[in-house]
């Protein structure tokens, strides 16, 4: 499996630098990823949901902190990401593996179980050593009992149904769809959902549904196809309560 994704998707947000340039722009820029490191112990592993919208909420978190923004000690790492391919690596990590990642610079999000530190970025090639040594491999998840309905004034991020997808790609793609929607929201939505504490779920969409979500003008995710799946592949679309098209009055 692999955990290096690439989105690609032109949002609304006039502050999103790195989808307003050509695609060979960002090509040609250094190119800087995203580290996600998943705590995954052998006897206690989280749910697969459960890791997806903890993923997704670290992305979250990084993005908006203090110290990505203006000149916070990781903006200039957040904009030389941002103007590249936006790449998010998610790796696994155990026991003292965990805890060494927890002493570098970071924010850990935890779900109902689940426990997801994010890093500001780094170059491609440029991990620290605590990172770098982290498996791939290892990050497949089930969930136990199969996720209930999300709830209707929640953010959700629908999955593609008919893609396959291993665990550690589906966060990072999870990641993806929730900073589409960041990008996408005005800063009083943002501050809003900040406040909350970023409340969202993650669902695999119903067939007859994926189509339509695709089409309704909400961000969607469109990946690089590095791996595991086609390039140019729809995987994720972003249904944030704050962009959807209100329904015209009828009658």
């Amino acid at each position: 499996m692999t955990s290096t994704e690439t989105a690609g998707q032109q949002p609304g947000n006039s502050s999103a630098s790195a989808f307003t340039q050509a695609a060979n722009d960002r090509d040609a820029a250094p190119q800087f990823v995203l580290p996600l490191v998943a705590r995954i112990e052998k006897s206690d592993p989280p749910a697969r949901t459960d890791a997806l919208e903890t993923a997704a909420r670290a992305v979250l978190a990084l993005l908006s902190d203090e110290r990505s923004a203006g000149d916070g000690e990781w903006a200039a790492a957040v904009r030389d990401w941002q103007d590249a391919r936006i790449r998010k690596v998610v790796r696994r990590a155990r026991g003292a593996e965990w805890r060494r990642a927890g002493e570098l610079p970071g924010i850990t999000v935890t779900g109902a179980r689940a426990e997801v530190r994010v890093f500001p970025p780094v170059p491609l090639d440029g991990w620290p050593k605590e990172l770098a040594r982290l498996q791939v491999s290892g990050t497949e998840l089930d969930d136990p009992e199969p996720p209930g309905p999300p709830a209707a004034d929640r953010p959700v991020l629908w999955l593609n149904p008919g893609l396959e997808m291993s665990a550690g790609k589906e966060m990072a793609q999870a990641g993806h769809a929730a900073q589409l929607a960041w990008w996408e929201l005005s800063d009083a939505e943002r501050a809003a959902w900040r406040a909350a504490g970023f409340p969202l779920s993650v669902r695999s969409a119903a067939a007859a549904e994926w189509e339509i979500l695709t089409h309704s003008g909400l961000p969607v995710v469109h990946d690089a196809g590095f791996t595991e799946i086609a390039p140019g592949s729809c995987t994720v679309v972003a249904d944030h309560p704050a962009l959807r098209s209100p329904v015209p009055p009828t009658g």
